[in-house]
């Protein structure tokens, strides 16, 4: 479980408080600080995976942990940069907003299809978000060094666009895959009810016939 991969994965995860805490501090070199420490665990994502492919060290502990510390990683930028004031302009509060929910849609959509054995693979243009996301919240980072905010805040509108693209394309997988699973499934109808005998009649008691009175004499 401890190999270089898994290593990798778990200092990305390490240094999220340390990025978070820069949220605390107004000095312009916490954000750069936290900017590179930003950038040296997007890198470990690129590296644990090719790691693990070419030395053999894939496991279900990296599958599991990979996905989750790229989400806190991102979630965490999301959140410093929201939190700190003239880090973005507020119209660039929407691309973080599609962001959010774009992650918390996939991983819904991934628990749900997994429980049916239905993959969701990551798609090209998936990678690209990826890119164009990690590259903006760097460059955010690093707001009042030449233009790299302003860049960075472009990017990030390139990479929401390209995140509710790639949203939606998991959704209406998922949608696809419900379509067909209704489609096949046969028409059920309900079964007839089994004739039951009907419950068999008490006898009814007979009276004693009361005797005549007698006729007076």
């Amino acid at each position: 479980m401890y190999n270089l991969p898994n290593l990798l994965t778990i200092s990305r995860i390490a240094v999220i408080p340390l990025i978070f805490l820069s949220v605390y501090c107004n000095c312009c070199y916490f954000n750069y600080a936290a900017g590179v420490l930003f950038i040296a665990a997007s890198v470990t994502d690129y590296f644990d995976g090719k790691l693990a492919r070419e030395r053999g060290e894939v496991s279900a502990f990296g599958r599991l942990l990979d996905p989750i510390a790229d989400k806190l990683l991102v979630a965490t930028a999301l959140v410093v940069i929201l939190a700190k004031p003239g880090m973005i302009h507020p119209i660039s509060y929407i691309p973080v907003f599609v962001i959010l929910c774009r992650e918390l849609l996939v991983s819904g959509l991934r628990e749900f299809l997994r429980e049916v054995n239905v993959g969701l693979p990551v798609t090209r243009l998936a990678k690209w978000k990826t890119g164009f996301q990690m590259t903006a919240l760097s460059m955010l980072f690093f707001r009042g060094w030449f233009i790299w905010g302003a860049l960075g805040e472009i990017l990030l509108w390139v990479a929401g666009i390209l995140t509710f693209i790639t949203g939606y394309q998991y959704f209406q997988t998922s949608i696809d895959y419900i379509k067909k699973e209704n489609e096949a499934a046969p028409h059920k109808t309900p079964a007839p009810k089994a004739h039951q005998p009907a419950p068999a009649k008490k006898p009814l008691k007979k009276h004693p016939k009361k005797p005549a009175p007698k006729a007076k004499k």
